[in-house]
């Protein structure tokens, strides 16, 4: 029963590529949902019936035997003519350290848009700026705005290089027309994050500070102008306009925040009730969230830093509360930029995508996202083994043999685990091996037998070994999700969210 309730849940996440990397099509043949199609730049990555989709009871086409739609399969459903999207954040959120912007990426394939401020000063934010016949909707491309190098920035200056949106805006709307058959899904695109800013920065409660050159606090009252004004220059055009999703990229500045998932709740329930009395919308906004590995290594002597409580936070708020936070998943596969923090505009496109099948499954099909987690209840011991299941969205699980393995300078102990850690208290124990079991389980090997009280880690503690263009904090399991992003045309399976559970 555990393992129905698992695929009926099915949902998905990503793969990389960058210079180190290399994608592979291996993923496309795990089943008989078609090859993966030509993907042009206007957007087919494979028709609706023969879009790489492997009849797997979670991805792909029903076939084979199986009723379980696939992972992007189900009607759509779009309630408005433009459908808001907002992006805040911190650093990840606006394109920082991502340099030169992709040149595919300054253009718009599709009909989707932003907010052109043309000569119009902000702040302030009022009702007459926000009626200022110099606002305009214009094609969404990057630059979403004026790059400005000053630190920190707050809206309309807080852009620091290409940002997920346009990769992001560009996979929702071929995903709705090779997929759903729907002749179009416009997306307006609202950037508002900061960088190096807590939540506290970014929420209702901030206090817009300037400071010379730098300035702090406007995400949230620039995301109330911004809809104003693309409600009012939506029905100027004739058209509705509603938010479907805000996506908080975000966390390492709350890294040790014990009360960040409330933080995050109260981010999502202010947002709605202030954008839907400004949209007139009933239907809810889910805050979507990816887990934060980008706080920096220990020097070379010291304690190995493990897992911050703000990224498990980002998973686990998503299951205790389904209904307000959607975990996408882990960012540590992407290409990371030479600081370990921030990511190349390689790595923010396929940010971009991955956050675009979330939205495409979770709000405009109605199916339930969950990303490539172990199941909590499931970690059990016997001897030296650990065993763990995982909700799988497209099974099998398989090893990313391109990500090098983690810990092979430092943290030895755990060389063989593939991401995988087990410790008592401070204490490392020795991985023998690790082994996928079936199509959702792991087996982890000690050399020694594993005490009950002992942590089960996952992508969780940083080396003070560093590897170019690689997260601090990795690991190399992931499933088998051939979803291929209209961008980058690349293949993203779906990661395991970086996890310390305790062993019974």
């Amino acid at each position: 029963m555990q393992r129905t309730f698992r695929r009926i849940l099915s949902p998905g996440f990503c793969l990389l590529s960058l210079g180190l990397f290399a994608c592979s099509d291996e993923e496309t043949s795990t089943g008989t949902g078609g090859s993966a199609g030509s993907a042009s730049n206007a957007g087919s990555a494979g028709s609706a019936g023969a879009a790489g989709i492997p009849d797997s009871g979670a991805g792909g086409s029903a076939g084979s035997g199986s009723s379980e739609p696939g992972l992007l399969e189900g009607t759509p459903t779009v309630a408005w003519d433009y459908t808001g999207i907002i992006g805040t954040g911190q650093s990840l959120s606006v394109g920082a350290q991502a340099g030169t912007v992709t040149p595919a990426a300054a253009t718009q394939p599709y009909n989707n848009l932003k907010l052109s401020l043309g000569t119009l000063t902000v702040p302030p934010f009022d009702e007459a700026a926000s009626a200022s016949t110099q606002l305009s909707l214009v094609p969404l491309a990057e630059p979403i705005r004026a790059i400005n190098p000053a630190y920190p920035s707050a809206y309309p200056g807080n852009l620091d290089g290409e940002s997920p949106h346009t990769a992001m805006s560009d996979a929702i709307t071929a995903l709705a027309k090779t997929m759903g058959g729907l002749s179009d899904l416009v997306s307006v695109h609202t950037v508002v994050g900061e960088s190096g800013q807590g939540i506290g920065v970014i929420n209702k409660t901030a206090v817009d500070m300037t400071m010379g050159a730098t300035s702090t606090g406007r995400a949230y009252a620039a995301t109330l102008f911004e809809a104003r004004a693309i409600k009012r220059l939506a029905e100027a055009a004739g058209k509705t306009y509603g938010v479907g999703g805000i996506f908080l990229t975000h966390g390492e500045n709350d890294a040790g925040n014990p009360n960040y998932t409330n933080d995050m709740l109260q981010l999502r329930n202010d947002y709605n009730a202030d954008l839907k009395a400004i949209t007139g919308q009933t239907q809810s906004i889910p805050l979507f969230t990816s887990q934060a590995h980008g706080f920096y290594l220990y020097a070379p002597g010291q304690a190995p830093t493990t897992l911050s409580v703000g990224a498990m936070q980002q998973w686990t708020a998503s299951l205790d509360h389904p209904d307000e936070i959607v975990c996408v998943g882990p960012k540590y596969q992407y290409p990371y930029n030479a600081d370990w923090l921030h990511l190349g505009p390689l790595g923010y496109e396929l940010m971009g995508e991955k956050y675009a099948e979330a939205y495409y499954r979770h709000v405009v099909l109605g199916r339930p996202w969950l990303p490539l987690a172990p199941l909590r209840e499931t970690v059990a011991r016997s001897g030296r083994e650990i065993t763990v299941d995982f909700h799988v969205p497209v099974p099998p699980l398989a090893w990313d043999e391109v990500l090098p393995r983690p810990h092979l300078v430092d943290l030895t102990e755990w060389a063989a685990g593939r991401g995988f850690e087990v410790r008592v208290g401070t204490t490392r124990l020795t991985i023998e091996s690790v082994e996928i079991v079936d199509a959702d389980t792991v087996k982890i090997t000690c050399t020694t037998d594993v005490p009950a009280g002992a942590t089960l880690g996952y992508a969780a503690s940083s080396d003070g070994a560093a590897i170019a263009n690689v997260s601090p904090r990795w690991g190399q399991l992931k499933d088998s999700d051939p979803f291929v992003g209209d961008f980058t045309k690349m293949v993203q399976a779906n990661y395991s969210v970086a996890f310390e559970l305790p062993v019974p």
